[in-house]
């Protein structure tokens, strides 16, 4: 088949495009919101197209993806008068957790006839209120970046984009206390934010909160796999990938007790729990015992390997795009 869809999350997207079909990826000039074509720091392979907007209106297209209510605008201007829904099947992928009143969390392609909207947890399709939209949960895939686990460097790794716009939502007000138990080392970007916005104080400077800005993917396993364990502070976000691929590298895994996560991480790959003191003892446990750091993690590994096996969410979505067209 020849997609259509967007470069928003990359990486979702670099799982997406590992399947058997073409994917048009739209491009604008600046590389901006509306087309930020091929992603640059992740492995897409060769039949992921960039296509301009002029080019879509002749574009053989036979199904379109979209992420966003702007998605769905761009593909009405671009696709030469054929609208997704009517003349072409329409997928709405939705990654995220609702925000609000639990009353009012309405999603904007509730009550339609003319697509599917496919949630990536079963969290995020119990809380989004879709009326009578069909709607199906596909869960992550991830390209299995091997058991690279060393826990050389005894620090916990927190991945997290934008963690001072995000603030409570990420986590971000919990990683003082955190950096106060044990040494934490944050990938992202807009990390380099963080020491500002924390304080010295509250950050301990540059030595237990150490920041480093939008790491390549291929660079971040790398780090990642070095770091003793891997805290997940996230309050209120759809289920983290760099948690997943965290736990495929063969990390120990801390994290709150929220959406998703109870289901992902079994006792064995470390502790999960609302309390943060006990979440700031479990650290110094694992980075105190190396071994018992490997241990864990080799079952971290296990837990994920095959409910989100890349195998498994390409034959998922293959699956819904054959009933779909």
């Amino acid at each position: 088949m020849r997609i259509l869809i967007w470069h928003v999350h990359g990486s979702w997207t670099t799982a997406f495009v590992q399947g058997a079909h073409t994917y048009l990826v739209p491009v604008v000039a600046d590389r901006g919101p509306e087309g930020r074509g091929r992603a640059q720091t992740f492995p897409w392979p060769t039949r992921v197209l960039e296509v301009t907007p002029e080019q879509l209106a002749d574009e053989a297209v036979d199904v379109v993806v979209v992420q966003r209510p702007l998605d769905l605008e761009l593909a009405d201007r671009w696709l030469g008068g054929r609208l997704p829904g009517r003349d072409l099947p329409c997928i709405w992928l939705e990654h995220n957790a609702p925000q609000g009143r639990i009353a009012d969390l309405r999603h904007p392609a509730a009550d339609r006839s003319d697509l599917v909207v496919v949630h990536v947890t079963h969290t995020n399709a119990l809380f989004w209120d879709t009326g009578c939209t069909r709607t199906r949960v596909i869960e992550h895939g991830i390209v299995d970046p091997g058991h690279r686990f060393t826990g050389e460097v005894a620090r916990a790794a927190v991945v997290v984009n934008e963690p001072v716009r995000r603030g409570r939502v990420t986590g971000t007000d919990l990683l003082p206390g955190f950096a106060a138990a044990a040494p934490l080392d944050v990938f992202g970007m807009g990390v380099d934010e963080l020491p500002a916005a924390l304080g010295p104080r509250r950050s301990g400077g540059d030595v237990t909160l150490r920041c480093f800005e939008d790491v390549p993917q291929a660079e971040l396993h790398r780090e990642l796999a070095r770091r003793r364990v891997y805290l997940h502070p996230y309050r209120w976000t759809s289920l983290g990938l760099a948690l997943l691929e965290a736990m495929f590298l063969g990390l120990p895994v801390v994290a709150l007790a929220t959406t998703e996560v109870p289901s992902v991480v079994p006792a064995a790959a470390g502790t999960v729990s609302n309390d943060p003191v006990r979440l700031q003892r479990a650290v110094q446990r694992l980075l105190a015992d190396p071994e018992l750091a490997a241990a864990a993690g080799c079952a971290a590994r296990a837990a994920v390997h095959d409910r989100f096996a890349l195998d498994r969410f390409l034959s998922d979505w293959d699956q819904l795009l054959e009933e779909i067209t």
